[in-house]
């Protein structure tokens, strides 16, 4: 069977956790269950249903937005930690949906970051533009892109006018952004793409006096010259325009060529095969797999929601020997941890310091483990996704220890986010099928929350070793009735629980917590 052909048999309760983890930032017990038996076309295609625009972030001094005043030089700092915990919030408590993992995709894709913008109004409007286009037409989020204000300031595009033309945004537009280093491009076709983008610029860089941000062109900075660009793009010949139409007529025929390599849509579809699926790309899976993706991305005219619809429930993507094939990168452990156990930011019209108390949480925690929302360190977006190994590089031996730190930090009962512990580990044992024997307690625990199949061997060892300590298992199943007979007794809670929380932290430190 073909590997892009759909898998059309109802899922598993392991393959919905395998889906959402690999889809959004992981899935809850409660979506776990719902889900299972559902068809992949039926959980994806509520993934790719239309959500409303989140609400722009607020001041908590006002309780207003920030985003639309004019620039706040005292504060701006404070604003963009914010936007990022805003934006921490936006994953955390996502619906069943797959924007959110597509706004963080493509945030790694057209890069921008706030250490070169400086602006937190530019990037926040810059997230905006992502999350508007993340499943959307990608013609129009290319032409989109090119004018964004965050874009023009980060690869020196307001810079690009007639007689110096400036040609950072135009080779990265197509080593990075569209065709890829096997476009065939020339260094001649990075300068005629220059010319053909001169003019443009943004208006409202941290203004203290306006709040207007916007992207204008200036028909007198533009070159008017014809561009010539080279066999790589069919010799064509883009006509220099005159007038104040110009730009955005020479700028969407330049999107239309770089489209119509063939190279573009195929570079395409490796990236978010990387993203969903898996770093290596096999002959085979080049052939039967991205090749056909490609074909469909250019058939259905360049929409990017047809693409990741046939990928995410395809059966090549249900592959049983792919499960495990991507490490979690510190957005998909710290979100998809905490959601699984149940956190959500509050809402924050009703309780605007507690919303931020858990976004900056999230986001210390992400940005401490190297994936700096919206400041990837190069334009290349951070290191793990461009080096070679791919994901790997998000296990080192910094941030080791750092995702170690923070799985006990959830287990000790110490940290307490939305005024509840991070953790309820009593409360979930209670949902489990058997919780009073603990081999079923375990199997049912790592079923859920390991990404991975445990064998028997893993199993016994953490039963035995980890969660009893030794003692036989009857005693186990005596505490626990002797607890749920009694919950409000310390002691018998306190047998079972810190039994649970030993076993929590242990699996959280295992390698296979940190696949998915």
């Amino acid at each position: 069977m073909a590997l892009l052909d759909p898998f059309t048999q109802p899922l598993t309760s392991a393959q919905v956790g395998y889906l959402l983890r690999r889809a959004t930032f992981g899935p809850t017990p409660d979506q776990l269950k719902t889900l299972t038996g559902q068809t992949a076309a039926q959980i994806v295609s509520a993934m790719l249903t239309d959500r409303a625009t989140p609400t722009p972030p607020l001041d908590p001094a006002t309780n207003k937005t920030y985003v639309d005043q004019p620039f706040d030089m005292v504060n701006a700092g404070k604003f963009q930690t914010y936007n990022k915990a805003w934006w921490a919030n936006q994953m955390l408590n996502q619906a069943l949906s797959l924007p959110e993992k597509m706004t963080l995709f493509w945030s790694n894709h057209f890069v921008t970051n706030d250490s070169t913008v400086g602006d937190y109004r530019y990037m926040y409007r810059y997230n905006a533009l992502l999350r508007e286009y993340a499943l959307g037409n990608f013609k129009a989020f290319v032409v989109a892109i090119t004018q964004d204000p965050a874009m023009l300031r980060f690869l020196n595009g307001n810079q690009n006018v007639a007689g110096t033309a400036n040609e950072n945004y135009a080779r990265e537009l197509q080593e990075l952004f569209t065709t890829g280093r096997n476009g065939g491009y020339t260094e001649d076709d990075v300068r005629a793409v220059a010319k053909a983008l001169t003019g443009w610029t943004d208006v409202g860089y941290r203004d203290v006096n306006n709040a207007t941000i916007s992207t204008v062109y200036r028909a007198n900075k533009h070159d008017t010259t014809s561009k010539t660009f080279s066999a790589a793009y069919g010799k064509t010949v883009i006509q220099g325009r005159t007038g104040d139409t110009g730009g955005l007529a020479e700028l969407n025929d330049l999107v239309d060529m770089l489209l119509a390599n063939p190279e573009t849509p195929r570079y395409i579809c490796r990236k978010l095969y990387r993203w969903f699926i898996n770093s290596d790309i096999t002959t085979d899976v080049e052939t039967n797999f991205i090749q056909p993706l490609a074909v469909l991305f250019q058939k259905s005219k360049f929409e990017i929601k047809p693409v990741v619809s046939a990928m995410l429930q395809s059966q090549h993507f249900f592959d049983e020997k792919l499960r495990g094939a991507v490490i979690k990168s510190p957005t998909d452990l710290v979100v998809g941890t905490f959601r699984f156990w149940g956190l959500q930011a509050p809402d924050p019209m009703q309780n605007l310091a507690g919303f931020y108390q858990v976004g900056s949480y999230v986001y210390a925690r992400i940005k401490e483990q190297q994936q700096d929302i919206l400041n990837p360190p190069t334009v290349f977006g951070w290191t793990p996704y461009y080096q070679t190994g791919y994901y790997q590089q998000w296990i080192n031996s910094t941030t080791l220890g750092l995702r170690g730190f923070f799985a006990d930090a959830l287990t000790t009962n110490a940290l307490k986010l939305n005024n509840k512990p991070a953790v309820d580990v009593l409360t979930y044992a209670k949902n489990l099928s058997a919780p009073s024997d603990p081999a079923r307690l375990v199997s049912d625990l790592t079923a859920q929350v390991i990404g991975i199949p445990v064998n028997q061997a893993q199993t016994d060892f953490l039963t035995d070793t980890v969660l009893l300590n030794s003692i036989p298992r009857y005693e186990w199943a005596d505490e626990w009735l002797a607890y749920t007979a009694s919950p409000n007794d310390s002691a018998k809670k306190q047998a079972v629980q810190l039994k649970l929380t030993a076993l929590l932290q242990y699996i959280f430190r295992m390698a296979e917590y940190q696949v998915i």
